[in-house]
């Protein structure tokens, strides 16, 4: 895939994520490594921002099989910040998309 594509996706796509549901980084890693190819120097400073940014909040659990881990909470100010992110972004795509379909249509 495009680096340009996927470097604009992957902010959103953490977003969803933990919009979902409440996650630790490299479980985040692993899902969207099923669609996008992504490590975790990728995903970890984006992880960093939000929470700097206060659209996240993080809580430790012990884990069974090794230290413990930081997990990745929504706040309400990041609930939001991922409505209006999501928002732009199908509009940007229902932009996108129609430039290319005129494009086809012109030939």
């Amino acid at each position: 895939m495009n680096t340009q594509f996927r470097k604009g996706a992957l902010e959103l796509c953490v977003l969803a994520m933990i919009n979902h549901k409440d996650m630790y980084g490299y479980e985040i890693v692993q899902n969207i490594s099923k669609s996008i190819e992504v490590n975790e120097g990728t995903i970890y400073p984006i992880l960093r921002r939000l929470t700097k940014d206060s659209y996240f909040e993080t809580y430790m659990v012990d884990s069974s099989g090794g230290p413990a881990r930081k997990y990745y909470k929504m706040t309400n100010l990041g609930q939001n910040y991922f409505a209006q992110q999501e928002k732009e972004w199908y509009d940007f795509v229902e932009d996108v998309d129609l430039i290319l379909r005129k494009g086809k249509s012109d030939e």
